[in-house]
């Protein structure tokens, strides 16, 4: 895994290979993630994306058991930010996204994280920040930073 405290190396690709390594590397983005961001996160299944968000969650404080909101489609935790963690899988449109009332819910300091953004993809602000996690053929699990 390299160095994941700068974000040069998150635009680079941070490879990580186990699901703790890939919760240590969440834990250190964590702290590079601005306050009031939205992070999306887009990957195939099985990519990492939730263990992602456990990491995250860590790096914030929270304790609480972080799952996929598959079915719940939302999830909020409260650490030292607000964590608004959204899987959009089973959304059938980007007008379900209004119906979460995400921005009502929100209390700064937050971070809005999102899973399969590309179905709400006309309901995110301009700019937020997207990380593209990829299976890689040894293995490995690779996260690379998008900045708007």
């Amino acid at each position: 895994m390299g160095s994941p405290q700068i974000l040069s190396s998150w635009q680079a690709g941070v490879v990580t290979y186990s699901g703790d390594e890939t919760n240590e590397a969440a834990e250190t983005f964590a702290q590079l993630l601005p306050v009031d961001t939205v992070l999306t996160l887009e990957g195939d299944l099985g990519a990492g994306k939730t263990t992602f968000v456990r990491g995250l969650a860590r790096g914030w404080g929270i304790a609480d058991d972080v799952t996929s909101p598959s079915f719940a489609l939302l999830h909020v935790y409260q650490g030292t930010r607000q964590l608004i963690h959204i899987d959009a899988y089973r959304l059938n449109s980007a007008d379900g996204f209004d119906d979460l009332l995400v921005w009502d819910i929100a209390r700064s300091p937050w971070n809005v994280v999102i899973e399969w953004p590309e179905k709400v993809a006309s309901r995110l602000p301009k700019k937020h920040w997207k990380i593209k996690a990829t299976i890689l053929a040894d293995g490995g699990h690779q996260f690379k930073l998008f900045v708007d």
